[in-house]
């Protein structure tokens, strides 16, 4: 047979779908509740992602404006970390895939 009509076809190396597909990333979500008083949310918010006072403070406006406010958005790992955290604390958290 001719070399040229029946091609030998090498087999390509295999690849992890995790590798072709890009990493999902989760947003960490503190929904409001009648229970917590706004310092508490304020201190946990800078002690849990070490923000300045003012950072904390708008995401607390946001929180009370809309009902929840998201915080990060991150890998499922850090995500699930940072959900974790807030709710040692006591809040109403939660992780939602990013749009």
């Amino acid at each position: 047979m001719d070399s040229a009509s029946d091609p030998v076809q090498r087999p390509q190396p295999h690849q992890p779908e995790t590798a072709c597909s890009p990493v999902s990333t989760y947003e960490v979500v503190c929904w409001d509740d009648p229970v917590n008083y706004n310092d508490l949310l304020t201190h946990v918010f800078m002690q849990v992602f070490n923000w300045s006072q003012s950072v904390a403070e708008r995401h607390l406006s946001e929180l009370l404006a809309k009902g929840k406010s998201v915080l990060v958005t991150a890998p499922p790992e850090t995500a699930e970390f940072y959900v974790h955290q807030l709710r040692y604390y006591q809040l109403h958290a939660t992780m939602e895939p990013a749009a």
